[in-house]
């Protein structure tokens, strides 16, 4: 959803546009991350020292109740965190880099067929549809492939077998004679 659309809907709805904001939007809208509410906060800090760590929460909540924002746990990748994108009406995938955190968009029309299906199959209407897919980035995947074949190369030492004790031993260490 474009900035001048979420502008436009919160004077529909009778919210008032403040310059504190006005600046979370624009950080949301025209980073080109997704970004949690932390870095959020540090980011907005930047622009207006006087905006604090509650107003970034109380209008994350009125943006995601508005529909206007979406709340994404990205696969948990961050632990708890949740991490913030302006509502867009093109359906899209998240893919996760599982070691990295790396996240890329992915749209087209697969996603759509499969709205499609699903509503055919199940008889709902879908109205909202939220995918995230983990693996590994092809950075990832060559460190990976690296580390993997080092592994490989080092050579593994034959397990020692545990030293075996007669029980008459045992029953002497128990008692405290040696």
């Amino acid at each position: 959803m474009a900035l001048d659309s979420i502008q436009g809907s919160l004077k529909e709805r009778g919210v008032r546009l403040t310059r504190q904001r006005q600046i979370l939007l624009e950080l949301i809208d025209q980073t080109g991350q997704h970004l949690d509410a932390e870095r959020l906060c540090q980011l907005a800090k930047e622009k207006d020292p006087k905006l604090n760590r509650v107003t970034v929460y109380r209008t994350l909540k009125m943006l995601k109740e508005g529909g206007l924002v979406d709340e994404l746990d990205l696969m948990h990748y961050g632990g708890d965190q949740h991490y913030y994108e302006t509502h867009l009406k093109q359906a899209h995938a998240h893919v996760i880099c599982l070691r990295c955190g790396k996240v890329e968009e992915f749209f087209g029309e697969p996603l759509h067929r499969l709205r499609k299906q699903i509503e055919t199959h199940t008889g709902f209407q879908v109205l909202l549809a939220r995918t995230e897919v983990g693996g590994y980035c092809a950075h990832c995947q060559t460190l990976r492939a690296r580390e993997l074949d080092e592994m490989r190369k080092q050579p593994v030492e034959p397990a020692r077998p545990a030293a075996v004790r007669s029980p008459a031993r045992t029953r002497r260490a128990r008692s405290g004679r040696a």
